[in-house]
């Protein structure tokens, strides 16, 4: 395999040859171009690594090609070769975009380094936007993990909100991810390589609050020692993250609501006037229509925040979602932690179905990662999960009964299948979708449980 693909473009046709020929017999896959017009063509067809480029060109300007070069693949590097090399000419080619500059007559030393550190740095970016994309994978929408139909709205109220300025609150029980349904509008929007800044507003006293989102200026309070940017002006650009917002108190209310409308604000204790383009979305797990109607949060900023609401439901309303959910949890603590776990026994995913969530996927993620990290075998079992999880299982799942697992799931099972059956319209492709099943386990499953399409309900005309 060669180092690298390389475009070489000059005029001068002996020492285009030569060159070419020197850079191949060192391992690099080379193409000539004689001419402005011909180098043109040559990128307009293929993708390189690296073009080396003579600044004059009898019938073109290199710095123009650079320009061209720069918009139609930005990832090519490009380096300048010329034979009238001066300081200005050099800053211009880095100011243009150019990696370096070599002067004729080459050095063949000088043009090999020049080659190979262009090239690193060009797998540098290369690597550094494959981090970038791991991140987006980490926090963006595919960390949210269900098939619960309400789940698939969201996703599509996401994408079609990601985009836009509006305000975003969202709604829902503690540890139902209101957090990662934020960053991933964020990481979905146009706004994804600037700030994404979260506060946390019911972890702090108004004062203080008011100086993390707003900053402050020197001597403005008692241990004010010098100016403090605030949480907006970081976000500029980007995105802030307002939590619990359904505890700000009154005061703070009346400043937010003119940051939402004029995007404006004062330092704390300074008279200098602030302006900031941040995307704002807010988290309440409070129902803020009920605060409005106790007069504890204004109206007119509930009006102003509840632009687009998206409202998480409650795990215990997701049933289905919870093996999936907890496999998806498993595997990362099993990948963070080096630990093996192959899955989970039919008694503990029994047990999991069973638990009414009181802190959402939140606290399943603590479970799954309790169990693992204290589990004795490869298979996440009963004894594995904490009493309180495991106590969930109703005495019908006992072996006492005298019943088998098999049959004492079968109850619960038919009834997940039969719901998300109705829900679907009885669409079974729809329902082993939702379900995270392929549809001949459906039908199998359908068939042992006696839910064939004989028995659906007749709608009323």
């Amino acid at each position: 395999m060669g180092k690298g693909s390389l475009l070489l473009a000059d005029d001068d046709r002996l020492v285009l040859e030569s060159m070419a020929d020197w850079l191949r017999e060192n391992g690099y896959d080379v193409d000539t171009a004689n001419s402005f017009h011909a180098a043109r063509e040559a990128i307009g067809r293929k993708h390189y690594d690296l073009v080396l480029l003579d600044i004059r060109l009898g019938d073109g300007d290199g710095f123009d090609l650079l320009a061209e070069c720069r918009r139609t693949s930005p990832a090519t590097t490009v380096i300048f070769i010329t034979g009238y090399g001066t300081v200005e000419t050099a800053v211009e080619a880095l100011r243009a975009g150019a990696f370096d500059l070599l002067t004729k007559p080459l050095i063949d030393d000088e043009l090999e380094m020049a080659i190979e550190r262009a090239l690193a740095q060009r797998g540098m970016a290369e690597e550094n936007k494959n981090l970038k994309a791991q991140l987006d994978l980490r926090f963006g929408m595919e960390s949210i993990v269900g098939h619960d139909h309400r789940m698939l709205k969201i996703y599509d109220m996401i994408d079609s909100v990601a985009d836009t300025k509006a305000t975003v609150l969202i709604s829902g029980e503690s540890g139902t991810g209101k957090s990662m349904v934020a960053r991933a509008i964020h990481r979905r929007s146009g706004r994804r390589d600037r700030p994404f800044v979260e506060v946390a507003c019911g972890a702090l006293p108004e004062t203080l609050l008011e100086s993390e989102l707003f900053g402050h200026v020197a001597g403005s309070f008692t241990g004010a020692a010098g100016n403090k940017t605030g949480k907006f002006l970081q976000a500029d650009g980007g995105t802030i993250f307002l939590d619990e917002i359904g505890t700000a108190s009154p005061a703070m209310q009346v400043k937010l609501l003119r940051v939402l409308q004029e995007m404006q604000f004062e330092p704390v204790g300074g008279n200098k006037t602030e302006h900031v383009d941040a995307r704002v979305i807010l988290a309440t797990n409070e129902d803020l229509a009920e605060l409005v109607a106790q007069g504890r949060f204004r109206q007119d900023l509930y009006y102003r925040i509840n632009v687009i609401n998206v409202e998480l439901p409650p795990l215990r309303e997701r049933i289905s979602d919870i093996p999936l959910l907890a496999e998806h949890f498993l595997e990362d603590v099993c990948r963070e932690s080096g630990r093996a776990a192959s899955g989970f026994s039919d008694e503990a995913v029994a047990a999991l179905r069973r638990y009414d969530w009181p802190g959402n996927v939140r606290e399943l993620q603590n479970v799954v990662e309790r169990a693992v990290l204290l589990g004795k075998s490869d298979t996440i079992g009963l004894e594995d999960l904490p009493p309180s999880v495991a106590g969930s299982v109703p005495h019908e799942f006992e072996s006492s009964q005298g019943r088998t697992l098999k049959e004492a799931l079968a109850g619960p099972e038919r009834q997940i299948i039969l719901e998300v059956l109705e829900h679907n319209d009885w669409n079974r492709f729809a329902t082993a979708e939702s379900l995270g099943i392929n549809r001949t386990t459906l039908y199998k499953k359908m068939k042992r449980l006696g839910l064939d399409e004989s028995r659906r309900p007749v709608k009323a005309e």
